[in-house]
């Protein structure tokens, strides 16, 4: 049995302790279902579709319209859906606990529902009850 050297046992100290923090700062996403202040920002924060997938998990590929489009959630509790062509906005409600996502769309009562499968202040992964599944970037 070879006996390590002082600097040698300090080196390997430091590389574990380095590679300890450096994984748990990877590992950032919200366990708990994170919270209001993640989606919204302070003030507000734009998201765009980067990936979507079907309900069977197969990658469906976003158009180029839809790459345009974005939504808007306010801290006040309101958002705003744009694209090309088209505007829409309401109120949404994030329940951390349940990490669900309901958006109420203004003047026709619409509701829908997601589940938050991934939550940080840059990825919004959302499930819909179809099980197809949408990931938006924060702009």
């Amino acid at each position: 049995m070879k006996i390590a050297l002082p600097a040698t046992r300090l080196f390997t100290l430091v590389c574990l302790v380095w590679l300890s923090a450096f994984s748990f700062s990877c590992g950032n996403k919200a366990e708990d279902g994170g919270n209001s202040q993640m989606i919204s920002g302070t003030t507000s924060k734009i998201w765009k579709a980067s990936k979507e997938t079907t309900a069977s998990g197969d990658k469906d590929k976003l158009t180029s319209e839809e790459k345009q489009e974005q939504i808007q959630f306010f801290a006040n509790g309101n958002f705003t859906q744009t694209s090309e062509t088209a505007s829409a906005n309401g109120t949404w409600v994030y329940s951390a606990p349940n990490k669900t996502l309901s958006l109420t769309y203004a003047n026709n009562n619409v509701s829908e529902n997601f589940t938050v499968t991934e939550l940080d202040d840059d990825d919004l992964k959302l499930q819909a009850p179809d099980g197809s599944t949408l990931t938006l970037k924060a702009e």
